[in-house]
């Protein structure tokens, strides 16, 4: 089992945060933004930063070749929508996409947009860590999450035709 630190403070103690969140055990704050068959996509439960999505195979797999095919289709199509989705509703012009094969959850992608404030990091991936713990420790006022929860509620209006 592992201690995970939510965004709202709130500790939780799970062997893989993914299947927690894609099996609905731990509610990610807003809720699911969208689902498919394979794919589940929420805000980041860690870092407080608007329209930061991350797509999530509800499978328990670590790396690309062990998607099927229709998982890859699926992942491609649900990506594409969520990024449509992030510059039409949330105005995002630039995001940076992560995925790594080593990670404690399973197969995740993290699109995490880009913000005018977050440049005073640097704009490669380098700057990407600095930003999220940023977030984390400075941006977890009641202002900056009720701007994440709008978000959160639009791309879902958005994404399910609500």
């Amino acid at each position: 089992m592992r201690e995970i630190t939510l965004s709202n403070g709130t500790t939780v103690e799970v062997e893989c945060l993914s299947c927690a969140l894609t099996r609905g055990l731990i509610e990610p704050d807003g809720g699911v933004v969208m689902e498919t068959d394979y794919f589940h996509a929420h805000q980041d439960v860690a870092y407080p930063i608007r329209g930061l999505i991350i797509l999530a195979s509800k499978r328990h797999i670590t790396c690309f070749d062990e998607l099927t095919e229709e998982e890859k289709l699926d992942y491609i199509n649900s990506l594409t929508r969520i990024r449509k989705a992030q510059r039409d509703v949330l105005g995002i012009d630039y995001v940076y996409y992560f995925y790594n094969e080593d990670t404690t959850h399973h197969f995740h992608t993290w699109m995490v947009p880009r913000y005018e404030w977050m440049y005073e990091f640097g704009r490669s991936v380098e700057s990407v860590r600095p930003v999220l713990l940023h977030a984390r420790n400075e941006m977890n006022d009641g202002e900056n999450v009720k701007e994440v929860l709008e978000a959160i509620r639009a791309l879902t209006r958005e994404l399910n035709g609500d």
